[in-house]
């Protein structure tokens, strides 16, 4: 058996038993198997990096909604405002 074949078949064998007593069959099913994992494998990739890139994230939307709020009152436009900001930000001279 050539190093390729023992190689598929330890990684079948990983993945789960043998589908059935025909080996062609059992290769497709270890194929679709391996697929699915990788489709796993990839999705937790993409989770983790989405993870690692917004670790400390609080802090930078608070700079962010400083920023935001500077830049509403420079432009004069300060008479609505939304609760949750009342107490931090003046109303205006009403």
């Amino acid at each position: 058996m050539s190093k390729r074949k023992t190689i598929w078949r330890w990684w079948a064998k990983a993945i789960g038993e043998k589908a059935s007593k025909d080996d062609k069959e059992s290769d497709v099913v270890a194929s679709v198997r391996t697929i699915i994992f990788l489709t796993y494998l990839i999705t937790n990739c993409f989770i983790i990096a989405g993870v690692i890139r917004h670790w400390n994230g609080p802090k930078r939307l608070a700079e962010i909604d400083q920023r935001n709020q500077t830049e509403y009152l420079r432009r004069g436009s300060h008479r609505e405002v939304s609760c949750l900001h009342r107490e931090q930000v003046p109303i205006g001279n009403d």
